[in-house]
């Protein structure tokens, strides 16, 4: 992360506190895609049958994503890498290309780095293990480049870049294999501690991820220095495009979960009209993407059905007013297996991303939402399970940062039903009533 703070947080926004508002991959980006929260897109999970990528999505909030507004102000688009879980293998298969997008080099199905099949602009491109001609992630970096290259300077662009590092299989580029062999994932306070008083999935042993999973970011921080480079070239030394740098990172083997090391991510903006060095503390969450860069591209926000908003105000307040939110919501739907999983017989049917030791990442009930309370006053979560145990959770980040004590037993009951209205609110918002509640 050194190089990319570097290439784009020093040269303008560092944003401390960024939220997903769901912790796993396929609704998250849809979130992204769409600045919806997942009751609003209705993708629950990475399964089918949890809309990732159905026709449902395709025919319905994909079609208005913000790549479809970018197209009509004449950008030209780009996208390459991974994209949603599910797609291209079963609903429109790999020759349906989501609306906006001018070229498309996105992946069949989940993470891979190599022996992989891409849609390229809706057509089927098998690749081998070749790391010259196939390593995914140095593939989206040079077919980027060409795009770059190619494009015409008289109308905007945007491109979407979705490496699939640091995601499993885990497998790094030959030269920085052995890059990070004295590295061990950070011990902070919440690592290896029992799951007391959560969720029964986190009242399960726990063992910590590979210390290797670090080794495969390095491919990506090489393609952010590749395209910055390439576009200050093309750009004759003037850097007069808007660059954006976010991920979804966690410690766990998967990333289903509502605790802080699941759903804070990084981001990072530079641009025109954004002063440097700048570190900000207002939460931003995925949802606030998509607004955000079409604000930037011109189009007039109230046209558009976003639960997020702008936070180009934040960043470059010379360009834009705008204010802060104080609440937002955490929101998941889990996912499991109608059958007993081999690796954990014994808790039977209802799980999933199980691990030896009946270490499973994920259940039918492991189904929450949270409110997220961050501002200058408190920083708080509340968050209720829709389980057998009506399990409820609470945590004080101020002086409990690792959240290793629930304190829902110990809170004013008047205090535990605001926040239950408050969650009810924000689980049934869309659109102004999302950034209307306090």
């Amino acid at each position: 992360m050194k190089k990319t703070k570097a290439l784009i947080g020093d040269a303008g926004a560092t944003f401390v506190n960024a939220f997903t508002v769901t912790p796993l991959c396929c609704p998250s980006r849809s979130s992204i895609l769409t600045g919806q929260y997942p009751h609003n897109h209705e993708v629950r999970n990475n399964s089918l049958s949890g809309n990732c990528s159905s026709l449902q999505w395709q025919k319905g909030p994909e079609s208005t994503a913000f790549p479809f507004y970018l197209s009509k102000q004449k950008y030209q688009t780009f996208f390459a890498g991974k994209y949603l879980n599910q797609y291209g293998k079963k609903d429109g298969d790999v020759g349906y290309v989501p609306p906006g997008w001018d070229q498309w080099h996105a992946l069949v199905g989940n993470s891979q780095y190599y022996n992989y099949t891409l849609s390229v602009n809706g057509k089927e491109e098998k690749h081998g293990d070749s790391y010259e001609k196939d390593y995914f992630t140095d593939l989206i970096t040079n077919r980027s480049l060409h795009f770059l290259d190619d494009r015409s300077p008289q109308h905007p662009f945007f491109l979407m870049l979705s490496p699939p590092a640091p995601h499993s299989p885990w497998t790094a580029a030959p030269q920085y294999q052995k890059e990070f062999g004295d590295v061990k994932a950070p011990r902070d306070g919440s690592f290896d501690k029992p799951g007391k008083d959560k969720h029964w999935l986190l009242r399960q042993p726990v063992n910590p991820m590979p210390d290797s999973s670090l080794t495969f970011l390095d491919s990506t921080k090489q393609l952010i220095q590749k395209i910055i480079d390439r576009l200050i070239d093309n750009e004759n030394n003037r850097f007069n495009t808007s660059s954006l740098f976010t991920g979804q990172f966690s410690l766990p083997i998967d990333k289903r979960q509502l605790y802080e090391f699941d759903i804070r991510v990084p981001l990072m903006v530079r641009g025109p009209g954004i002063k440097p060095n700048q570190t900000l503390q207002a939460p931003v969450l995925n949802i606030d993407l998509a607004p955000t860069i079409l604000d930037i591209s011109g189009v007039n926000l109230s046209s558009v059905n976003v639960d997020g908003q702008s936070f180009l105000s934040q960043m470059a307040p010379s360009l834009r007013n705008g204010t802060v939110r104080p609440v937002f919501l955490v929101e998941y739907t889990g996912e499991g297996h109608p059958t007993t999983d081999p690796a954990c017989p014994k808790l039977g049917p209802g799980l999933s991303q199980c691990f030896p030791d009946c270490v499973c990442e994920d259940a039918f009930n492991n189904t929450y939402a949270c409110v997220r309370t961050l501002n200058k006053d408190h920083d708080l979560q509340y968050c209720e399970f829709a389980d057998s145990e009506s399990f409820v959770e609470v945590y004080n980040l101020v002086s409990d940062p690792h959240q290793l004590e629930n304190v829902w037993k110990k809170m004013d009951p008047t205090f535990l039903q605001a926040m239950n209205q408050q969650l009810i609110k924000l689980q049934s918002c869309q659109g102004d009533s999302c950034r209307e509640i306090k």
